[in-house]
Order: C-alpha cells, then structure tokens, then sequence
C-alpha cells in the first residue's frame, strides 16, 4: 500500500509518500510559509536530488495539491496519478481520553477532533485542515488519524492525575497526556529488535530529544508515565519551552511584567529553555559549540541544565520501572548529540548505566548500541520513524475496515 503522511502546522505541511510493503520513503519534502509572502516547497524523490520551489501558496488545499502535484511531476514524481495515493496517514497531535488507537476519519470522528481543539489549540486546529484539505484534493481516498497521545492512553491514574481538586478533572478533563508516542512507540520496538528480546519482556526508558523533548517510561511495551503533560510544555528543558516549573513563577512574573495571558503562554513556549537560559540559540548543536568555546556562560549553564534535568528524569523512571534494561536516545539531539548523551548518562553507573566514550562519539545519526562491554543497562541510539508509525498505522486500520 502507498501512504501519505501528513503533519500539518500553522503554516507548513510536511509529508511522505510510503510505500508500506518495502517501508520505504519514496518521497519526503515539506511546504513552508504556506498563507506568507515567499512560500517554498521542497520535495526528495528518493533517487533524485532535492528541488526547492517558490509558489504562493495561500492555504493548506492549495499546499495538498502542491504535494500531489510534486507526487505527479514528470520530473521530480514517483506516481503518475492520484489513483496510486491509497491512503493518506494524518498525525493528529491530541486524541483526549477518547482515542487509545489511530482510526478511521469519517464525519463523526470529525466532529470528535473540534471538540479536542480547547485541548490542543496550538496544534488541532491544523492537523483538522490538513484533513479537510484532503477532502477536496483527494475526495474518497481513506484517511486515518494517528495521535500523539494514544501511546500514553494506558498511563495508570496515579500518573497522570494532578494535584488539584479532582473535580477539575473531571469537568475539564486536565490529565497528564504524553505526547510524542509515535517516536516513543517506533523506538521501543526497534529497542526489542537490537537487543534481540521480545518487547514485552523489556523496561526502557525512550528520550525523545529534539526541539520538544519528552522521556517515557516503557514497562513491557506499555507506556506507564512520560515528562510532557496536559500540554508539551511540561517535563523536560527543551528549546523554547521552560519544562517543568513552580507554577507559581509564571503568575508571579506576569503580576510584575503586567504580562496578559497570551503574553505569559508565550513566554513559557517561545522564549523560554535553551534560548531563555542562554541567550544564544534555542539549536543545541550552537549551544554547545558556545559552551565549549566558553566566550558564552550562560550556553554552559544551558547545557548543565539541560542534562542534569534528564539525567533525574532517567533516575526517576528507573525507579517508576522497578528496573532497567535499556536507555534509548532519539530525534535530533538524541540522535546527532554525544556530547548530551555523554553528560546525561555520567554516574549513572548505579543504574547499570555505562557509556563507551569511543561508541558514543561515532553514533552520529545511525542506530548503536554506545554502551560499554559488559554493562547491564544497554544505552542505545536509535533514529526515530515516525511517518513509518502513521504509513502502518494507516494500512492496518484501512484494511481492517475492508474486512
């Protein structure tokens, strides 16, 4: 089966077109500044070389069918009509209480997702057009909804409750959710593979690590408790977001900067973490250049904080799992970053935790084992695939209707 895999932001669409039966990516690329002067899209045929165009793209139908037009292109194509399109894979970022699996989208799921935008209204609202826009340019085509939060959906209550009257719970449904399943999900199985065990025999502890960063706890294949919460925006240091915070900061620091709502939700997201600490860059491959250098202190200080916020994290779903028996690093700082694997997982050696020095320089982008010979906790490094997820995701929930 042929999959399109869509993540659609405010104002960016990026895709993969997946052909489930070798898993492989036929096509990848993204359109950018979509409803902005000087839209591009760019597109990878997987045997060709990367093209960039400018167009003015004014929405996300019209961003779809640049997609598709990509897709079909005499040149730069690998179909030759939307006929070849089976499916289409949709990552939806917030699935609520409700969803604990990917599903088919019909008019009635539809109607599901607008009620869960107050839930995610960073993030719904543009995943719901990206769909939409699917209607028009490949009207009868099934499309699925693969969420976020559904690998998380088994977290026990004492979990994901919080500290506040649970009657707030219950009206308002504010829960810890988890997000970044996918990757959780993909590197978990993988994790099983390297280690040549079954999954369910296995306690992990994943570190998605990119400009979000989240950790979770894999009990058996199952996960029982992850850093992100009601929001992302919670858990672990991460680019621009603050993480985990005294809640009394933020009222405290709107009180004194007269600071509106909006202005405080942005401030904890856009100008907080590694760009807030540092003052440099929220990229940490800039952070650490700056620390080492040592002309920027304020990027060291960055850096400790970010891995020693990770390091407790991996201390603590120890604890949670009872037990460990691998530590997996992924996403971009988790996979292209020895220097924070190095630092977050130094003395650690009472987890069983031991990384070898030489390995962990070398795993670059490429799936490892970095631990030492010998050590009883495996550190692994594996590259995330979450369009991979929502392709099969898809081709089994569209199957499963056939049947």
């Amino acid at each position: 089966m042929k999959i399109l895999v869509l993540n659609c932001g405010s104002s960016s669409v990026k895709y993969q077109f997946v052909d489930t039966e070798t898993e492989k990516a036929l096509a990848k690329g993204m359109v950018a500044r979509i409803g902005m002067a000087g839209s591009v899209v760019t597109h990878k045929p997987h045997d060709r070389p990367e093209i960039k165009v400018s167009a003015e793209i004014l929405d996300h139908i019209q961003a779809v069918e640049y997609v598709i037009t990509m897709l079909m292109s005499a040149n730069h194509g690998v179909i030759a009509n939307k006929s070849e399109i089976d499916a289409v894979g949709h990552r939806v970022v917030h699935g609520g209480t409700e969803f604990s699996d990917s599903v088919l989208i019909t008019v009635e799921l539809m109607s599901a997702l607008r009620s869960l935008i107050e839930l995610a209204p960073l993030h719904n609202p543009h995943n719901i057009r990206g769909i939409n826009a699917c209607n028009v340019s490949l009207p009868n085509i099934p499309q699925v909804a693969v969420f976020d939060t559904a690998f998380h959906h088994e977290m026990p209550p004492h979990a994901y409750i919080y500290g506040i009257p649970y009657v707030l719970y219950k009206r308002y449904s504010i829960r810890r959710y988890g997000f970044h399943g996918t990757s959780h999900r993909f590197v978990s199985d993988r994790a099983a593979v390297m280690l040549g065990r079954p999954l369910t025999e296995l306690k992990l502890i994943t570190a998605h690590l990119g400009n979000g960063a989240s950790v979770a706890a894999v009990d058996r294949g199952r996960s029982i408790d992850t850093s992100m919460g009601f929001t992302p925006l919670e858990g672990l240091l991460m680019g621009t977001r603050s993480g985990d915070l005294d809640p009394a900061v933020i009222l405290h620091i709107m009180a004194r900067e007269e600071l509106s709502l909006h202005e405080g939700n942005t401030l904890l997201n856009k100008h907080s973490g590694l760009v807030g600490i540092s003052g440099v860059s929220s990229d940490m491959r800039e952070i650490v250049e700056a620390a080492v250098d040592g002309n920027q202190p304020n990027a060291k200080l960055a850096l400790d904080a970010y891995c020693y916020r990770l390091k407790k994290y991996i201390g603590a779903y120890a604890a949670a799992l009872g037990g460990l028996d691998a530590l997996v690093f992924t996403a971009g700082v988790g996979e292209n970053s020895p220097v924070v694997r190095g630092m977050s997982c130094s003395n650690l050696e009472i987890l069983g935790i031991a990384v070898d020095d030489e390995k962990n320089r070398l795993a670059v982008g490429k799936e490892m084992d970095i631990s030492v010979d010998g050590a009883r906790c495996r550190t692994l490094v594996v590259p995330t695939n979450e369009e991979l997820v929502i392709a099969r995701d898809t081709e089994r929930i569209v199957n499963a209707t056939k049947g």
